[in-house]
């Protein structure tokens, strides 16, 4: 009687490790695919602004779909640190197109004329321009030439271009002086352009006025520093008539535009930045309350 104990006693043992074990790896498995799918396919952001007020709240809680543009591959490691990365991407399905909602890396972490990654500072914007586009501003407007379609958030901009028309902008605490801040280009939010959006492989003839258009991608792009000398354009000390862009840029802006540093205020998107596009609301949490807004659930982002 005892030996046969000990043996249901070991079988018991050896049955509930075995399901311990089962268990163990099921679940380092949902791990790794969330992993996987965090890297790859999806990836949650919480709205902490109300920047993109209606479209977004203060609390919600969105999915991006990377597929969109392929998502990003790069050493975590040392943009973590810093350090430069190179970015490439997983092949992407479509390609993200004007009013679309992006979440992107913040081009200019530490000051608005120096473009670079930062990791840990996402935003979330509306794409109101694409790469080959000319983009401006009339009367708080966006436009795109050639483009028909109502761009950002109009309401918003009517209402931005009222208060300017009343002499109100300083009650209301609007910045007004728009990017690219020198005297050679005097644009504001209000009367901004034409930009042209560069797309890879653009070239574009340099001269004092597109030094200071593009005088950020130029620099982030060669690692080398853009200067002008009277007419003459240098990189570094070797004189340029004329650039080729690398890589494709995009024009943000918030749909609430008088709250939003978008754009209008720091330039041109590099698409390395782009995570990718917002696509659902999956929770949202009043903050004053803390209660959840049900109507908000798994709402599509348009």
């Amino acid at each position: 009687m005892g030996s046969n104990g000990s043996g249901k006693k070991r079988k018991r043992l050896c049955w509930l490790v075995d399901k311990f074990l089962n268990l163990f790896l099921i679940a380092c498995g949902v791990v790794v695919v969330w992993i996987l799918l965090q890297v790859t396919s999806i990836a949650t952001f919480k709205i902490p602004t109300d920047s993109m007020e209606p479209a977004l709240l203060a609390g919600d809680n969105i999915l991006v779909n990377k597929w969109v543009m392929g998502a990003r591959i790069f050493n975590i490691g040392d943009a973590l640190e810093r350090k430069e990365v190179n970015i490439s991407r997983l092949p992407g399905l479509e390609n993200i197109e004007r009013n679309d909602i992006v979440v992107f890396n913040f081009p200019y972490p530490a000051q608005w004329d120096s473009i670079g990654l930062n990791l840990m500072s996402y935003y979330v914007k509306r794409c109101v321009a694409l790469p080959g586009d000319t983009f401006e501003i009339k009367d708080a407007h966006y436009r795109v030439r050639g483009c028909e379609t109502p761009l950002g958030n109009v309401e918003s901009q009517d209402a931005l271009m009222r208060l300017v028309a009343n002499g109100w902008e300083k009650d209301y605490g609007i910045v007004m002086s728009g990017y690219p801040y020198n005297g050679l280009v005097d644009w504001d939010i209000v009367r901004f352009g034409p930009l042209y959006l560069p797309a890879k492989g653009d070239e574009i003839g340099m001269n004092p006025k597109h030094a200071a258009l593009y005088r950020n991608a130029i620099e982030w792009e060669q690692k080398k520093k853009l200067s002008v000398r009277g007419d003459t354009i240098l990189l570094n000390d070797s004189v340029i008539h004329d650039y080729r862009f690398k890589e494709n840029y995009y024009f943000v802006a918030g749909d609430k535009v008088m709250n939003s540093q978008d754009s209008r205020y720091w330039g041109l998107l590099p698409e390395p930045f782009i995570v990718g596009k917002a696509v659902r609301i999956w929770k949202s949490v009043d903050r004053d309350t803390g209660d959840i807004r049900w109507n908000r659930v798994f709402k599509k982002i348009r």
